[in-house]
């Protein structure tokens, strides 16, 4: 009966070891995953060093790498070699159209999100009045004139 208890006590012991190890391991900060990591060069968590996996062209958002360097406005301002912090750079705030900024600012892709986002009219397509969420769907654009995926299509059939 000893025997049991004492090995019953070992195994646990090695279980809570063995979950302790796995939770002190580095991970990335936006996956989780904790093999081929890197720091990024922006802010300095951890992410995952994927970013020469990525396809040229096709658009793929499955770089943690890549998609912070590109779609964060933390990204950005390191890349543009701005002075300061990000979340009140006016560089960075002059640089884009506020609802890509507040996307760029809040989207999955940041470690630390934008505080207090400014408020924004949603962008609407020109032809069919749909909205146009413009840091994750497809559109066109020309002048101040904006079209949604499906009526960029028609346009581009009928010769517009």
């Amino acid at each position: 009966m000893a025997g049991k208890k004492s090995a019953k006590k070992k195994a646990t012991r090695t279980a809570k070891a063995k979950t302790a190890t796995k939770s002190n391991r580095l991970r990335c900060g936006l996956c989780g995953k904790t093999t081929n990591l890197t720091k990024t060069e922006c802010c300095g968590p951890w992410i995952c060093d994927d970013e020469h996996k990525y396809v040229m062209f096709s658009y793929a958002r499955d770089s943690c790498s890549r998609n912070h360097r590109r779609y964060t406005l933390c990204g950005y301002h390191h890349c543009e070699g701005h002075e300061g912090d990000w979340k009140d750079c006016p560089k960075c705030r002059e640089g884009f159209e506020t609802e890509m900024y507040v996307w760029y600012g809040t989207n999955e892709y940041n470690f630390e999100k934008l505080p207090n986002p400014p408020a924004y009219e949603p962008t609407h397509c020109a032809d069919c009045g749909k909205v146009i969420r413009l840091g994750t769907e497809g559109y066109s654009v020309q002048g101040d004139n904006y079209w949604c995926d499906r009526c960029s299509a028609r346009r581009m059939r009928d010769g517009r």
